[in-house]
Order: C-alpha cells, then structure tokens, then sequence
C-alpha cells in the first residue's frame, strides 16, 4: 500500500500538480509513449519530481513497484491516496534530505532536476542533484531525463521581457541551479556524471506538454515540430514560429534549439509518439511551392498547381500545408481538409501572407488577389466579391512584418522614380518643336469644331 513520508524539506503550502502562479508539471504524449516503450512489468521505479497525474498513473499500471519523490505536501497526499493499492511510498521533500538506501531498476526525472529541491535547502547545484540520483540506480539502470533548453526557440520568438515581480516560484536563491545550457554540454555533463546515454530526444514545444520527442528534426518530422511550435505560440511573436524552426531544420539546427529534450538509456524507439510523423519520402506541397515563390520561379508553380487542383478534383483532401508531394504523387498529412478547390488555394495564399515570404507580384497583397492568380495557373476564375473590402493580411513575426515594409517601401520608391522619369518625359515632349508645331495646328481646328457644335444646337432649338 502507497503512503506519504515527510523527509525534510517538504513545501507545506504548495503545489506543483495545480500551480497557481508556476509552471504545471512534466506531461503530454511523447512523455507517455516514452515511458511506455522503456518500462517492463518487473521494474521498481522512482518518479523524482512533478509529472502528471496520467503519467504517474500509468507508470504504476506497467511496474512492479513505484516511488514517487515530490517536494509538495499536498501533491504527496494525493498521489499517495491515489496510488493507495500500489505498491510503493511517496517521499515528500527535497533531494537532499532522501537518504533511503533504496536503489531501482528506472528512475524517471522528465521534469527536470530544478524542482527536486525547496527554499530550504541551501546549496545543491544541477550536476551534484544528478550524481544522488545517479547513485539511487540499480545496474544496469536507466534514467529518464528531462532538461529545458535555456536558449531555445522561444528566446527568439518572444520578447525577454521580465515582470516587475517574480512568479511564485522565482524566490531567490543559489540552490538547485539550471541544467548547462545547451546540447552538448549537456551532453558533457551527462558522461562525466556516468550516465550512459543511448538516446537524446529534442521536445516540443515543451516539458510540460510534450507532443513530440524527436532524435533528428528534418523534413517531416520538422513540419510535425513546427506545427507543435506554432500552436504553443499563437500570438505576437518576434518571428513566425513556424517559418523559425523549419530554417532552423534546413541549417541543422533545429536539435540544438529545441524547446527541451529527453535524455535515456537503455532502448527506446527513435520517435514519439509513433506514427505522428508519416513515413515515406517526399516534400511538404507548400515547402516546395514557397521555394518558387521566393525565386520567382512560375513555371514551377504553373506546372505543379495544375497537378495539385486535379489531384483535389479526384478526391483528394488537403491543402498545400498538409499534403506531401512525392514524385508526381500526393498524399496528405494528416486530416483531410472539406474545402473546395478555390477554398485550398486560399489558404495557401493566406499562408503565404502570414509567412510574410517573397513572392514575385507586389507586397501587400489581399488573400483573394493571390488566390484569384494562382487559380488562373490552373486555369480557374474566380469571381471579383465587390460586397466585402480587400483584406490585407500582416505577416505574424514583427521581423517578417518589417521585411514587408523594407520591400512596400522599396516597391514604393521604385514606383515613384518611374512616376518622376514618366513626366520629366512627358514634359520633355511638351517642350519639343514638333509638338508646339501640331499644338498649334490642331488647336484651331478644335476651336472650330467646338463653335460648329454650339451653332447647331441652336439650330435644333
């Protein structure tokens, strides 16, 4: 039977489980599938720190036996009530005050090692928390770990701006400090501390919602993280979130600038969950197709837009963001879109905006425009809607906004030097003998003509 045990350090008016003014605990399904794929029905197990209720719960549905270490008193007694006819303890307090001589077979820390500890712990730094977990393996043991990334994407996506007040959790203290930052010193850390390390998966969009754990990002499984990014970072950003790790991807780096990562031993699948990332080869339809918008490349789009709106005429069902192009083949990513021809184009087109990516007719333009040019590649018309003004849609990321303005402006000037050369041209024409010559040949006859048309009107009355 499950009870709860007051070590020391314990926080009594606290919760990680359902925090007020913090951050939720460790959970989502690369999370689940992660422990599913690793965990075998005679393991004993330590879940060292906050994770969700679903995942502790199916833990202990997999194992033999399950302790739990958590610093809150009331998510101890919780848990401990939950788990009543599991067994295992639930140890409520800090890492260093655990001094029980138990050792097991998996130890799982996906939240990380930062929230192990209280205020009242007064010195324990991220490698040092490590070692004592560490030491709590059985041979041969595996550890599960989690680590945030400390310059991950989103130090690029949104401001730093920092509250006045720190949150609940930011008391100020030098105990239990972050992970090293980056990939490979974690890495580094790891091996010094003897934690033979058999994968390393990049998380998104974060610890706390874990919808993806990928051990390389690119191609498909890159335009899986980007939508799980993107999703987690609706709102004004200071780049497209989308648009940021797919670059990313293509440089390589998309790993390294992951949200977060899981650390394992021992064997585990290469992708979590399975399945969300289809299998096959092939481009994403809308990567190929921005890729010859930025270059200015028609031909392209007037021979694959063609392919694709016949392909939407045989049954299929997606628009150029969620069907891969294999080939001369599609086949789609995901749901199936109920749109028409005209309403899948226009959400590429309104993608297109968004993005705020180069394309070779003049910035600026509203979503019907763009959808009406490149439906006529397809020999599509689509009819002008006087009942409703043009949209004019912004790009998401402020640095995508300010490369629009950069090329509105650029259009601008451009336009208005052509303006300037047309009339200096204009009036260089003026100035010519030979138009001063006809000016004032045809000018009489205007005048005559014009008092011809006066005499006969009051004729006719």
């Amino acid at each position: 039977m499950t009870r709860s045990n007051l070590i020391g350090g314990e926080m009594l008016n606290w919760s990680d489980l359902h925090p007020v003014d913090a951050r939720p605990a460790a959970a989502g399904p690369a999370a689940a599938a992660l422990l599913a794929a690793t965990l075998q029905p005679a393991d004993s197990v330590l879940i060292a720190g906050p994770h969700a209720v679903d995942l502790i719960t199916a833990v202990a549905s997999q194992v033999t036996s399950v302790d739990l270490l958590l610093r809150s008193a009331p998510d101890a007694e919780e848990i401990a009530e939950l788990l009543a006819d599991t067994k295992g303890q639930v140890f409520c307090g800090a890492l260093d005050r655990f001094v029980e001589d138990e050792t097991y077979d998996v130890i799982v820390a996906l939240d990380g090692l930062e929230r192990l500890v209280g205020p009242d712990t007064p010195s324990l730094t991220w490698t040092e928390a490590l070692t004592r977990l560490q030491a709590r393996l059985a041979p041969p043991g595996r550890l599960l770990l989690g680590a945030t990334n400390s310059f991950g994407l989103e130090r690029l996506i949104r401001p730093a701006i920092t509250a006045a007040l720190p949150r609940d959790e930011d008391w100020s203290r030098s105990v239990a400090d972050t992970a090293p930052a980056g990939l490979k010193p974690l890495q580094a850390a790891l091996r010094d501390a003897g934690v033979e390390v058999s994968q390393t998966y990049a998380v998104f969009p974060s610890l706390i919602e874990a919808e993806l754990a990928l051990t390389s990002v690119d191609g498909l499984a890159a335009v899986a993280a980007a939508r799980a990014v993107a999703a987690r970072n609706a709102g004004p950003v200071l780049m497209d979130p989308y648009r940021l790790l797919l670059d990313a991807a293509d440089a390589g780096l998309a790993k390294e600038l992951a949200p977060a990562w899981y650390f394992a031993g021992g064997t585990a699948p290469s992708i979590l969950p399975d399945g969300v990332v289809p299998a096959g080869s092939g481009v994403l339809l809308e990567e190929y197709l921005l890729a010859a918008l930025r270059v200015d490349d028609q031909a392209t789009l007037r021979r694959i837009i063609p392919g694709y709106v016949t392909w939407l005429g045989t049954g299929g069902g997606g628009s150029p963001d969620n069907v891969i192009l294999d080939g001369a083949s599609y086949r789609v990513f995901g749901e199936r879109q109920e749109l028409d021809v005209v309403g899948h184009l226009q959400r590429f087109a309104r993608r297109v905006l968004e993005s705020g990516s180069r394309q070779p007719w003049p910035a600026g333009g509203d979503p019907h425009v763009l959808t009406a040019r490149l439906a006529s590649m397809a020999g599509i018309t689509v009819p002008e809607d006087d009942s409703t003004p043009a949209e004019v849609i912004r790009p998401l990321g402020s640095a995508e906004q300010l490369a629009t303005v950069a090329r509105l402006a650029d259009e601008l000037a451009h336009a208005s030097a052509r303006a300037i050369l047309f009339e200096g041209t204009v009036s260089g024409i003026r100035r010519s003998l030979p138009y001063r010559v006809g000016h004032a040949v045809l000018n009489p006859a205007r005048v005559i003509r014009r008092r011809a048309k006066r005499l006969l009107r009051k004729v006719r009355r």
